[in-house]
Formats: C-alpha cells, sequence, structure tokens
C-alpha cells in the first residue's frame, strides 16, 4: 500500500509543449532497471542536456532554471504521455520530485499508471489550463496548493476544481494500488479457488 495522499502544495514548472510522448519523459536507453528509483536524473534528457552522456545542462530548459529546481507540479498540455505505455515515465517524474501533473488531456495508458503510482493527473479545460500558464509565466516560482479530498486548486487568485472518479479517488485517498485493491478480495478469491479441483489450480 501506498501512503494516503490527500493535499498537496508546491511550485508549477510550466512546460508549454502538446504531444508529449514517454520517450521524450524518459528516453528508451534508461530502461535497463526495474527498479522506481534513480530515473529523476534522466527525465526529459534530451530536452534537459546539451550532450547525450548528460552532463552539460541545458539552461534554456524551463526545468533547469533556478526558479523550478524544486518544482512538485507540473503544467502542461494536451495529450501528456502519449507513446509507449513504459511505467518508468511516471517513475521518473516522481523520482524527479513531481506529485502533480496538470494537463488538458492524457494518454490513458500513461493516466493509469500515474494513478497506480499516486502521481495525481488533474484533467482541465483548455482556458482553464491556459489561465494557469499565463500566472505562471508572469510569475516563476509560484506556487498552488491542491486539495485532493475536495478535488481543488487553489491558485493566488481563482480556485479550480477538478474531476477524478471515484474509484480513482479513493486510491489516492487511502494510498490503494492494484495489488492492494485485489487483495481486498481476498477471501473471496480464496473461496473460489477452494471450490474447484486442485488441477485447476496448481
Amino acid at each position: 500500500m501506498l501512503n494516503n495522499f490527500i493535499q498537496h502544495t508546491g511550485i508549477v514548472a510550466p512546460l508549454d509543449i502538446v504531444n508529449i510522448d514517454t520517450d521524450t519523459i524518459i528516453p528508451k536507453q534508461f530502461l535497463h532497471k526495474i527498479s522506481r528509483i534513480g530515473f529523476g536524473k534522466n527525465l526529459f534528457h534530451n530536452w534537459r542536456y546539451e550532450d547525450v552522456e548528460g552532463k552539460k545542462l541545458n539552461l534554456d530548459f524551463i526545468l533547469n532554471k533556478k526558479e523550478f529546481q524544486f518544482a512538485s507540479i507540473l503544467l502542461t498540455r494536451e495529450n501528456f504521455g502519449c507513446g509507449s505505455s513504459r511505467e518508468h515515465a511516471v517513475w521518473a517524474l516522481m523520482d524527479f520530485g513531481f506529485r502533480v501533473i496538470i494537463a488538458p488531456s492524457f494518454a490513458d495508458i500513461f493516466y493509469k499508471n500515474s494513478i497506480n503510482n499516486k502521481l495525481l493527473p488533474i484533467q482541465l479545460s483548455i482556458k482553464e489550463i491556459n489561465e494557469m500558464f499565463y500566472l505562471v509565466v508572469n510569475h516563476y516560482g509560484v506556487m498552488f496548493k491542491v486539495d485532493i479530498k475536495k478535488l481543488k486548486i487553489i491558485t493566488e487568485n481563482k480556485i479550480y476544481q477538478f474531476e477524478i472518479d471515484d474509484y480513482h479517488h479513493k486510491c489516492m485517498m487511502n494510498g490503494i494500488d492494484n495489488i492492494t485493491s485485489t487483495l481486498e478480495h481476498e477471501s473471496l478469491i480464496l473461496n473460489y479457488e477452494q471450490k474447484n479441483p486442485d488441477f485447476f489450480i496448481n
């Protein structure tokens, strides 16, 4: 079981690009581990660094600016997380320090991977996203408060309401992943197994 996720306050980093795919989030050459840690240094590798080795920072890239070194909320555009289904993309975002992604839309598999790893994907209208970009771009270092329980984002000048289906809301609030959700029905599973011949189980 993951830790409960009730609310979060953090610096917002604006990444004003549409259709960011998972290979951009974490390039394929870094998918050599199955643990969830250590991928943050390779997040957006081809954008963050000017060299292949990742030793020379691209100082024009938004996440390399000093105001966003500790950003934990990513504000971005449509179809975030498209491309391959690699869960490493979510791991890289979380290992870097992000807890919340705000966008008009997400790729379906990326959205589900995020929920299962307790990275909160929030969908808002393009109009609302535009308002947020205007605020963040003109006030580097601005912070948002995300209230998961009340489904609200509180900014300096406005409160935004967001939606999430009841099941995913429960998972976020109670730190439930797919394994924990399955184990909630352990008695039913055991009962089913006991009613079947051994050769169905072994």
